[in-house]
C-alpha cells in the first residue's frame, strides 16, 4: 500500500484529470492539491481543512471519502505536544491595564475635585467689582 498522496494521484490519473481540473472541481487550490499528492500535510492549513480537502478530492475521483479519511488517519502519526504556559505575554497586558486604570482614576479624582470646588464655592462675594460699584452708586443717589 502506497501513501495516501500516491493513492489519490493514481486515481486522479486513472480518471485522466489534470491538477487544474481537480482544483476547479474541488475548489481546493492547486498548490494544496500538489501538497496532498506529495504527502506534505504539515504545509497545509489546519487539520480540519486537510480533512475537507481529502473529502472533496475523494468525491472528485469517485472514491469513498470515509475510506480516504481512514487511510489518511492511519498514515498520520500524531505527536503529543505539551503546551507550555505563556506567562510573559499574559503579564504585559495586565500591567498595561493597571496603568490605564490608574490614569482613569487620577482623571476622575481631578474632575471630582473640580466639580466639588464649583459646588461648594462661597456665594457671598462673587459679584464683579464693576457691578458692585454701580450698584452702590445707585443706592447713594436714591
Amino acid at each position: 500500500m502506497g501513501s495516501i498522496g500516491q493513492y489519490l494521484r493514481e486515481h486522479r490519473e486513472a480518471k485522466q484529470m489534470s491538477l487544474e481540473e481537480l482544483s476547479r472541481a474541488t475548489r481546493v487550490p492547486s498548490s494544496s492539491v500538489e501538497r496532498i499528492e506529495a504527502d506534505q500535510f504539515d504545509e497545509l492549513p489546519g487539520e480540519v481543512f486537510v480533512r475537507g480537502f481529502l473529502k472533496s478530492y475523494a468525491r472528485a475521483v469517485d472514491l469513498n471519502p470515509d475510506d480516504v479519511l481512514a487511510r489518511y488517519t492511519a498514515s498520520r502519526r500524531v505527536a503529543w505536544v505539551t503546551p507550555l504556559p505563556i506567562t510573559s505575554a499574559a503579564t504585559k497586558p495586565a500591567r498595561g491595564r493597571r496603568f490605564g486604570v490608574a490614569i482613569a482614576f487620577v482623571l476622575l479624582l481631578i474632575l471630582f475635585t473640580l466639580a466639588l470646588s464649583i459646588v461648594l464655592k462661597p456665594r457671598g462675594h462673587d459679584m464683579p467689582q464693576e457691578l458692585s460699584q454701580t450698584d452702590s452708586a445707585a443706592r447713594h443717589r436714591a
